[in-house]
């Protein structure tokens, strides 16, 4: 319980930390493809004309941005690290988004919305640092409709020749280097690929979702393998 503790204190204390640098690192250290993996997210729920949406791990709310463009009655943004959430909230006022995004303080693992609320609940790059995974995800799916879908962003790990290689010298190295240089944060984006490297991705992830009770589960690599786009229905 201790270890559990620790991991979530640690994460909300590192993302409030690196709050004012996120949005620039996250751009600069994926070349800007990052936002290409959003609209991804996007195009995967624009057929199903989710009205409700929860957007869980928002950070500074760039995915609930995006799903904006869909076109919904609200989108409920949530987050543990309050600074996040400040930047995402200026982001949003200046984009006159207010009435549709709404950002707010939350733990993904004890959600405070009834059940059945939502047509979908969308991830970015967030479900790793759950303390308890399968706790998240069942959450995330008492909190959906019957029916409702689930879109989940997750960084994983190529595995062909050479781009895996080439990508963990990067990962392993030179991210972590540049993070901490620009981030002033010595722990973050060592974190960052020690997180990846320890996450169950693939056949493995998909049981977990099907654990937590969704179905039709499926996955999609995103460019050579770099992230991974995994759905699901409720």
């Amino acid at each position: 319980m201790k270890q559990q503790k620790g991991k979530k204190e640690k994460v909300k204390g590192m993302f409030n930390d690196i709050a004012s640098r996120y949005d620039f690192l996250n751009h600069f250290l994926s070349a800007g493809i990052d936002k290409c993996w959003r609209k991804k997210v996007r195009k995967h729920l624009a057929p199903f004309h989710p009205q409700l949406i929860l957007d869980v791990a928002t950070g500074t709310g760039d995915l609930a941005i995006e799903l904006e463009k869909l076109h919904p009655v609200k989108i409920t943004g949530i987050d543990i690290a309050t600074e996040m959430l400040a930047i995402g909230n200026k982001k949003i006022s200046n984009r006159k988004l207010d009435k549709t995004i709404t950002l707010q303080e939350g733990d993904s693992e004890n959600l405070d919305f009834k059940s059945g609320t939502f047509d979908a609940v969308t991830v970015a790059f967030g479900v790793r640092n759950f303390e308890d995974l399968q706790r998240g995800l069942s959450e995330m799916c008492r909190v959906m409709k019957p029916g409702g879908h689930v879109a989940i962003l997750e960084f994983s790990k190529p595995k062909s020749f050479p781009f895996r290689q080439l990508y963990n010298a990067y990962f392993k190295y030179a991210l972590p280097l540049m993070g901490k240089i620009i981030s002033k944060n010595d722990e973050a984006y060592t974190y960052l690929p020690e997180s990846v490297q320890s996450f169950p991705e693939d056949n493995t992830f998909m049981e977990e979702m099907k654990t937590a009770g969704f179905v039709q589960t499926g996955q999609k690599r995103l460019t050579f393998g770099i992230a991974t786009m995994y759905f699901g229905l409720k």
